[in-house]
């Protein structure tokens, strides 16, 4: 991967069509890209969004289960990473009714990798495809909002990539074991797994979602309605 700190104007990739991409997305493809890339190449129907040997990359934006035809398409032949950004950081940037910038401001909220689960789950049983790796790349984001045309607020515009700042990589099913606190002892449910990672309760049933579809977690009993996992020590 390409090292973290590199802006958009930094790394430039050349003979990648920017003009119907959005930016957050073209940003990307620009810090992803190497020397030898192919962008925008037609696979099997669909059309690879970075092309190096028989590597495909994909970056996703917005909800990853879109991209499940197009994923199940490449990985019968090919190796797939698919990139998905999450806002560790992010500049809101309000702008007027001409398009110019009225203000801005740092969010407090910031997501970690543990975000992009929400859209992990979305993939179903892609994700237990050993053709298939995840990177996830935490980014400085600018959000710029323009005044909404029918109620009063703001829209989202559009989402800018200032710069990376690091990228979590899961090629292997061990790796999904990682996002689990090292004092989680097995026989957990997803309340005990919420509390151990301060999350709240969706968000670790979605965490015990994926991990269980890689085949690193399995259900070890229940407790009433609860069920109990523990770990696959297999991978």
């Amino acid at each position: 991967m390409p090292a973290t700190g590199s802006t958009r104007e930094e790394r430039r990739a050349p003979g990648i069509g920017l003009l119907n991409e959005k930016p957050l997305h073209a940003g990307l493809k620009s810090w992803l890209a190497e020397d030898g890339d192919a962008f925008e190449v037609p696979v099997d129907g669909f059309v690879a969004d970075i092309v190096r040997g028989r590597t495909l990359f994909e970056i996703q934006t917005g909800s990853a289960s879109r991209l499940k035809r197009k994923l199940a398409a490449f990985l019968r032949r090919y190796e797939v990473r698919l990139v998905l950004p999450v806002a560790s950081r992010k500049t809101i940037v309000v702008l007027d009714e001409e398009g110019a910038e009225a203000g801005r401001r740092s969010s407090p909220r910031r997501e970690t990798a543990i975000d992009a689960f929400r859209q992990l789950v979305g993939l179903g049983e892609l994700l237990g495809d050993s053709n298939l790796s995840v990177d996830i790349v935490l980014a400085h984001v600018e959000e710029r909002r323009s005044p909404s045309p029918r109620r009063k607020g703001f829209v989202v515009a559009e989402r800018r990539m200032v710069e990376v700042l690091g990228c979590v990589s899961l090629h292997h099913p061990g790796d999904y074991l990682g996002v689990l606190p090292v004092g989680l002892e097995d026989g957990f449910s997803t309340a005990d797994l919420a509390r151990a990672m301060r999350q709240p309760r969706w968000m670790a049933q979605k965490i015990a979602y994926v991990l269980r579809t890689i085949g690193v977690l399995e259900i070890a009993g229940k407790s009433g309605n609860a069920l109990l996992y523990r770990r696959d020590r297999a991978p």
